[in-house]
């Protein structure tokens, strides 16, 4: 997922004690382009990216358009976190950071498919994720770390099927449990 882009307008109310002053943004933080505006806010410690079709005029308030469409949901967020950089509240997490138990299996699984790819059996890529002191001699067949291992594979495939997209997109979130 990309940074989202938020589509700003100024609008014919005065600006709020807590605004935006384009006029006062740091070098290089705002350019004209040939479809209108581009400015990155530096706010709440982190930065907002906005396009303004047209630039507004000083100490007027501007307002969100967020468009019904695929990307309604990213909008709305980033347009949260802008609202709330705005007031000076805790922005909270990043939109773009993984949950640290899919972060650890889906590196699980990128590691898992390297081992495949090289030529690794499912009992030597388990010794080399789990180690080699968790894994049974007699029963590897019933192991639930063998059924745990192939599902890892499969989900790096599919990783590597889908481009990597699933890692990004939080709206997918049909990885095997």
């Amino acid at each position: 997922m990309l940074p989202t882009v938020l589509a700003v307008r100024a609008t014919s109310c005065v600006a709020p004690k807590n605004y935006v002053d384009f006029d006062n943004l740091p070098p290089g933080e705002l350019r004209r382009a040939p479809d209108g505006w581009h400015a990155i806010v530096p706010l709440g410690g982190t930065k907002h990216r906005l396009w303004l079709r047209e630039f507004p005029a000083s100490g007027y308030a501007v307002v969100v358009d967020l468009p019904l469409d695929a990307h309604f949901e990213f909008r709305l967020g980033a347009a949260r976190r802008f609202w709330l950089a705005l007031q000076r509240r805790a922005l909270g997490d990043s939109p773009l950071a993984l949950p640290a138990l899919k972060r650890r299996r889906l590196i699980l699984a990128l590691r898992a498919v390297d081992g495949w790819q090289e030529g690794n059996s499912y009992r030597q890529i388990a010794q080399g994720l789990f180690g080699s002191h968790r894994i049974a001699e007699r029963a590897w067949k019933t192991d639930d770390l063998r059924s745990r291992t192939i599902r890892l594979v499969k989900l790096g495939q599919r990783l590597m099927r889908l481009r990597w997209r699933a890692l990004l997109d939080k709206r997918r979130d049909r990885d095997d449990k």
